[in-house]
């Protein structure tokens, strides 16, 4: 019986003590996990870009007046030489009763002017018609020899002082004609229905109306923007890439355009890498220097004709190509101080291993060294993931 006992007590101890260390070992800890491939490698810089009419033009207004509303709409056709709106003159400001008074007067002040003007000009004609009878009798005279030489030279000097009298007086007469006019002009408000003058604003390209800037009648400057306009069939693609990555782009470097709403991806090549870059804030509020890079489209028309001035593209520009790289996903890659390692599965243990990488490309990276193809590695690795420790994956 005490026997028995002991065997009971001393199997219940045994259950214990493996149950405690069932326990405290270390559990396989859960991971994803991809193989490592043997495969031609494209290293591509990807980024979000834009469309763009690539000659856009402005029209802007040649002279400072009034434009009625716009008669043309966005994606109307228009031919070079067509009148896409008119200028007229701005309409003169209201008066109020005060600055109408005092020009009330400025215009009597000058009819009063041109009264006396008109008279000032017939006293000067009475008295030249009276200096020229005056000579013609002297130089009568003169030729009988009854007046003497001074008389002849006294009466000669009164016809020609009449005569620059009456010059004079013509001057003032015609000085007085104006006067009149401009203060009968600064009283008199513009008619808008009648005699005004008409600019007419033309079309410089046989294209497109990209967007109307004036839609509506208003005065506008000189030099204001009117309409723009420009051919949708000549697109290129406009994207701001980061200084690090721009520097790897080459000038006629093949490039995809995805998820533009089309069911195929376009093709494309990189026309232009400006030499100039600026800065850009991003999202999280970091500064960044950014690059502009122009893409031309390569791909038929007819497989992008639904495509417009200003849509979304994903740009995929190929910076090199590798026929046969060793290659992993980028999410199995992970920074250990200057280093990059991954984490390998071998006979269920997770194994910590250093690499070299050659190139990465959005969601692949070659391995130039410390991977094989066939290898499994672990994708995304959990902070309790460490060397030596058991995994277990679906």
């Amino acid at each position: 019986m005490l026997q028995r006992r002991n065997a009971i007590i001393a199997g219940l101890m045994t259950v214990g003590v493996l149950g405690i260390y069932w326990l405290l070992q270390p559990r396989a800890v859960l991971v994803e996990v991809a193989p490592v491939a043997e495969q031609r490698f494209t290293a591509i810089v990807e980024e979000d870009g834009r469309t763009r009419v690539r000659d856009r033009f402005v029209v802007s207004a040649p002279l400072a007046g009034r434009v009625p509303r716009s008669m043309v709409r966005a994606g109307d056709a228009v031919k070079a030489g067509d009148t896409l709106t008119t200028i007229t003159p701005n309409i003169s400001p209201l008066l109020d009763p005060r600055v109408r008074q005092e020009l009330d007067a400025r215009v009597g002040a000058a009819e009063a002017a041109l009264e006396e003007a008109q008279a000032l000009h017939e006293r000067a004609k009475v008295l030249l018609t009276r200096a020229r009878t005056d000579l013609d009798r002297t130089t009568q005279l003169s030729a009988r020899g009854v007046v003497t030489v001074t008389q002849l030279e006294r009466d000669t000097f009164t016809y020609q002082a009449a005569e620059r009298d009456v010059v004079a007086a013509a001057l003032r007469l015609h000085a007085a004609e104006h006067t009149l006019d401009q203060a009968r002009a600064a009283l008199k408000r513009s008619s808008e229905n009648e005699g005004v003058e008409r600019f007419p604003v033309s079309s410089p390209i046989d294209g497109r109306v990209l967007k109307v800037i004036q839609e509506s009648e208003m005065v506008v400057p000189l030099g204001g923007p009117l309409l723009e306009l420009g051919n949708p069939a000549d697109l290129e693609v406009t994207v701001d890439l980061l200084t690090t990555d721009a520097a790897l782009v080459r000038e006629g470097a093949k490039v995809l355009l995805e998820r533009w709403g089309g069911p195929k991806a376009l093709d494309a090549r990189v026309r232009r890498v400006e030499p100039s870059g600026f800065t850009k804030v991003s999202a999280l509020g970091v500064e960044e220097q950014r690059v502009w890079v122009i893409v031309d489209i390569t791909s038929p028309r007819e497989a992008w004709m639904a495509l417009g001035d200003g849509y979304r593209v994903d740009v995929k520009i190929v910076v090199d190509e590798l026929d046969k790289a060793t290659v992993v996903p980028i999410g199995a890659l992970f920074r250990r101080g200057d280093a990059w390692e991954v984490f390998t599965v071998e006979h269920g243990r997770a194994r910590l291993r250093r690499v070299t990488i050659a190139r990465r490309s959005g969601r692949l990276a070659a391995i130039a060294e410390g991977l094989k193809p066939g290898d499994m590695v672990v994708v995304f690795p959990p902070a309790a993931l460490k060397d030596g420790i058991a995994v277990r994956f679906p």
